[in-house]
């Protein structure tokens, strides 16, 4: 696994970004923070994608910006619940960056989001055909939700004791009318940041459930699962499922 941090004179923001061994082309997936910014935690995912055998970057939306003013505008397009507000322009450059990157497969990338970032992934692939793949967690859903028939295929994962639930089944139930691939799931007795395993909500088995999800969802949709049936192609499917 190569990694290294993206600096703010290559992508506005920078991030960090972890490239999986081999020339690849690989899968490559963006992945959105949550209020809490680009931690350990957002890289210790990042490398697991890598791990994976995709090309992950975890954005910054917060590098070289005024946290508050830029919570106080995120929490305003949350609220009003716009696909174009403010930070999607910042994810769509990130995802122009690592489609230009030669270890990357450009026809087959996704994103994956927690909390404020889980709402970012829906709201931004309403507005991006490039995302092929979309896993949302504990996000809310843009307004009008009918703007959801826009989507690409949902992984989606949510805490029962948590108000994003409501918002887990109403897209679960919108996705399903428009026919979209989606795999929505509500986790029984699981709080908020249930994946974070710096929080005091984590939950382990839900946590391990809901990864395992995105992986075979992913692998299914922009991963290994369809590349070639060429034994090398196999061999690399074994050793990251």
């Amino acid at each position: 696994m190569q990694t290294r941090d993206i600096t703010t004179n290559e992508l506005n923001g920078g991030g960090y970004l972890a490239l999986p061994e081999g020339t690849g082309p690989h899968p490559g997936v963006v992945v959105i923070h949550e209020a809490t910014g680009l931690d350990d935690h957002i890289r210790r995912i990042t490398d697991r994608f890598a791990g994976a055998g995709y090309a992950a970057l975890a954005v910054d939306l917060f590098a070289g910006r005024n946290r508050a003013i830029c919570m106080a505008r995120y929490m305003t397009g949350m609220l009003m619940g716009s696909v174009n507000r403010y930070g999607i322009n910042d994810l769509k450059s990130a995802l122009t960056f690592l489609a230009k990157l030669p270890e990357v497969d450009a026809q087959r990338m996704g994103a994956i989001g927690f909390c404020m970032g889980g709402g970012f992934a829906i709201a931004w692939a309403c507005t991006d055909a490039r995302l092929k793949a979309i896993a949302p967690f504990y996000g809310v859903n843009p307004r009008p939700l009918e703007v959801a028939k826009r989507l690409c295929p949902v992984v989606g994962s949510y805490p029962e004791n948590d108000f994003t639930a409501r918002a887990g089944r109403a897209l679960d139930e919108t996705l399903t009318r428009a026919k979209i691939s989606h795999d929505i799931k509500i986790y029984p007795h699981t709080r908020h940041s249930f994946f974070n395993e710096t929080s005091p909500s984590y939950d382990k088995q839900a946590a391990d459930d809901s990864w395992s999800r995105v992986l075979k969802f992913f692998g299914e949709q922009i991963g290994t699962r369809r590349m070639s049936s060429s034994p090398e192609a196999r061999a690399r499917l074994g050793a990251t499922s």
